[in-house]
């Protein structure tokens, strides 16, 4: 049976994550698991992350984002469980911060 509850998840990856295309590649995979939320790039050179969703697509978006894409080398992934609070519509890029 698949939890459909809403979870929100706030993701911090470091490793050689930007200049690599991460960030439109995790927009690509969030938007392909019906997620909401944001990515965006941080001036200390590691991404960050906010996916809102149901528990089993936010796991598969973790699990991705533990790995990248292909020129990537993630080197961790902290998650931190948030409590929903801005509403979303479809997931997007930001402006690095």
């Amino acid at each position: 049976m698949t939890d459909t509850t809403p979870i929100t998840r706030h993701l911090r990856i470091t490793g050689r994550v930007q200049g690599v295309g991460y960030r439109w590649n995790m927009a690509q995979q969030a938007n392909a698991l019906s997620l909401s939320g944001w990515v965006r790039n941080r001036l200390d050179g590691s991404v960050e992350a906010l996916a809102t969703g149901p528990v089993d697509a936010v796991q598969a978006l973790i699990n991705w984002a533990q790995r990248g894409p292909e020129l990537a080398r993630v080197n961790g992934v902290e998650v931190t469980e948030v409590e929903s609070g801005e509403v979303l519509d479809g997931f997007e890029q930001r402006e690095t911060v």
